[in-house]
């Protein structure tokens, strides 16, 4: 009871414990929390292994108070009562905000089954980690060579796994990439339904070229346009280069937007290109966006992101941005434990063996150039996975009524469709129904 006091009480003086008013909003307050929570829990998860019983008690009962508060977020519905003469009457009711209440339950399943998959790995004795501080004799080939020298070093045996733990892996790999793809889908989308800040807008360049630069604008306005092709002739060697590049996209895309909508002509934002020419543009933009995001689901949190979370004012939007983040990175790294573990296996059974791909949520069997059409079939893998346990209603309105471009492009959808999350509006949830299962025995 002391511990839940301390916490509302720091969310209801905004963070600011000396009760003079100039703490942060309830949203970002409540967002902090979480995200504090989270980072105190899980912190790096370095090893494949289940969380301690004190640990899985504190994020089960600390979520549970801040999710709390989305039960007292309702919205005004109408609803029939029979009066005592007989006669229906229709009257208001309050009831939970739509979006909360159909997006909180599935990401409370998403929760779960991630920790259910650390689970799994209670009693394998297959593999095992050294010390960071091992011996470079120690750690042998299996040495790492990216740059999170600071992990444990994975030890397989020499013969490598056996082929049950193999295909448990595998089948764990599958089942926590469509749990990331989920928390990726809800996040984004959430995201997208916050205002862009009137702060972050008026730190905007006048035109889109000034955001992307000459050489990308040119690239992104040429009269025959393939986004593939587009990515590879860009340097993305490092993540500071690819945030870059997400930074100027979403830039740009806002100051296209705006131009489309601007009514002034005289304003400082009105148009010098034509409306199709913008919006062809702007949906190139968009699509670039989507592969970036797909490819690197690692990536920190754009400018445009930070600024919506920072002065976003609806704590229901807070709660669901705040939890989805947290699960797709929890997500994201139990994937990255996982492969590391399959690579050392790798190791073992080939000794030149080729480079691993990391986290790359686009599916190798399909071709490289993206999909032309706005609907995106999830993979139907025969391991059970997060697609076999959870429907997903797919709005094909929500591509079809985007009218947001601005640099001339022909019609292309990024490979990943976006599921849809409900939202405080009228749309579906991304997630029609939730059935009661376990996992199928995790960015920024």
């Amino acid at each position: 009871m002391d511990q839940m006091k301390e916490k509302f009480a720091k969310l209801l003086l905004g963070e600011d414990m000396s009760g003079g008013g100039k703490g942060v909003s309830s949203a970002l307050a409540l967002s902090n929390a979480i995200t504090n929570l989270a980072a105190s829990v899980f912190g790096e998860q370095s090893r494949l292994e289940p969380m301690t019983p004190e640990r899985k008690l504190r994020w089960r009962k600390e979520i549970d108070w801040m999710l709390s508060v989305a039960d007292h977020i309702v919205e005004l519905v109408p609803s029939q009562q029979k009066g005592k003469d007989g006669s229906n009457m229709e009257i208001m009711v309050t009831k939970q905000r739509i979006d909360l209440h159909m997006n909180i339950p599935a990401l409370r399943k998403l929760d779960a089954m991630l920790i259910d998959c650390l689970d799994n790995f209670k009693d394998q004795n297959e593999f095992y980690y050294l010390s960071k501080d091992a011996s470079d004799s120690e750690k042998g080939k299996h040495k790492r060579k990216d740059d999170k020298w600071w992990l444990p070093t994975v030890k397989v045996p020499e013969d490598g796994l056996s082929d049950k733990s193999r295909k448990n892996l595998q089948s764990q790999k599958e089942s926590v990439t469509q749990v990331l793809k989920a928390a990726m889908s809800i996040n984004a989308q959430v995201l997208s339904e916050m205002e862009v800040p009137e702060n972050y807008i008026e730190a905007l360049p006048k035109n889109g070229r000034a955001s992307l630069g000459d050489l990308v604008y040119r690239s992104i306005t040429v009269e025959f346009f393939d986004p593939d092709q587009f990515l590879s002739s860009l340097d993305l060697s490092s993540e500071h280069k690819i945030l870059d590049l997400k930074n100027r996209l979403e830039a740009s895309i806002v100051i296209w937007k705006r131009k489309m909508t601007q009514k002034d002509g005289k304003s400082g934002w009105g148009s010098g290109i034509s409306f199709e020419k913008r919006e062809l543009f702007e949906e190139r933009a968009e699509t670039i966006l989507h592969i970036i995001k797909h490819r690197f689901p690692g990536l920190p949190q754009s400018s445009l992101d930070i600024s919506k979370i920072q002065y976003n004012r609806d704590v229901g939007q807070a709660l669901l941005e705040s939890y989805s983040r947290i699960l797709e990175s929890l997500a994201f790294t139990v994937l990255s434990r996982i492969e590391d573990v399959l690579q050392a296996d790798n190791i073992t059974q080939n000794p030149n063996p080729q480079p691993c791909k990391h986290n790359s949520l686009k599916d190798d069997s399909q071709p490289n150039s993206v999909s032309t059409s706005p609907r995106y079939d999830v993979e139907t893998a025969n391991a059970k996975t997060l697609s076999d346990l959870l429907t997903w209603a797919m709005d094909q309105n929500d591509y079809d009524d985007r009218v947001d471009s601005d640099d001339g492009s022909i019609d292309v959808e990024p490979s990943m469709q976006k599921l849809n999350v409900v939202t405080n509006t009228s749309k579906k949830s991304y997630l029609e129904s939730l059935a009661g299962v376990r996992s199928p025995t995790e960015r920024h």
